[in-house]
């Protein structure tokens, strides 16, 4: 029975199974258009909205509405390698765009958080030595991936991803999530040093990792 009628008499038990099987296979296709994909390609377009937003940080219901697109992104940072694991959907374009549309969203959000004057003063610095070291391990994962060496996510590694998606939540909810929970811009601003500090933490470890594999690469050459 072609689908067209099955949307027409979905009262037949048969017909309605064969729709929920079609839409399964739809949904579990492999492939550019998987949906851990999907999910990735849509946080890499929240990141235009996000700026756009917040262009116009003095109004309320802006940050409210860039907080809500936020943690639609920051959820889908999760769901897209989970459902890629349990439904074996890894692909090699997944495995590339999963961490730049990571970078891309962090690194576009302190911007515009310095932009709005929601990070200044010496709170800038936590900002900065988070891009350095995104942009440190951005080169170091490069330079291993030509010596087929890869590196695994540390668990405090994970701890400061979680810093840092809380932090920017807070911040980007701003002066406005002020008014809801007083200090919450401030409660951004110590969770932001704790992932800057982190950062540091686990900056370094990769720098000896890819210091250790450049020294042996060039004693294997020499």
């Amino acid at each position: 029975m072609k689908p067209q009628h099955c949307v027409l008499t979905l009262s037949q038990p048969h017909c309605f199974g064969e729709l929920v099987t079609s839409l399964t296979d739809a949904i579990r296709r492999r492939g550019p258009w998987s949906l851990p994909n999907l999910l990735t390609y849509g946080r890499i377009l929240a990141i235009p909205a996000l700026v756009g937003l917040l262009f116009w940080p003095r109004d309320d219901w802006v940050r409210w509405i860039a907080l809500g697109v936020y943690v639609v992104a920051a959820v889908t940072d999760y769901l897209d390698g989970w459902i890629a694991r349990a439904w074996s959907q890894q692909s090699a374009i997944g495995r590339m765009l999963d961490p730049i549309a990571d970078k891309l969203l962090v690194c576009a959000l302190l911007l515009m958080l310095v932009h709005t004057e929601t990070i200044k003063g010496w709170a800038i610095w936590a900002a900065i030595v988070i891009l350095c070291r995104e942009i440190l391990v951005s080169g170091l994962r490069e330079f291993l991936a030509e010596l087929k060496v890869s590196v695994p996510v540390s668990k405090v590694a994970k701890w400061k991803t979680t810093a840092q998606l809380l932090a920017l939540g807070f911040l980007v909810a701003g002066p406005a999530g002020d008014k809801v929970l007083p200090g919450n811009t401030t409660i951004g601003i110590v969770m932001l040093w704790i992932a800057a500090g982190l950062t540091i933490y686990t900056g370094w470890d990769y720098f000896n990792a890819g210091i250790r594999h450049l020294v042996e690469e060039d004693e294997r050459q020499s």
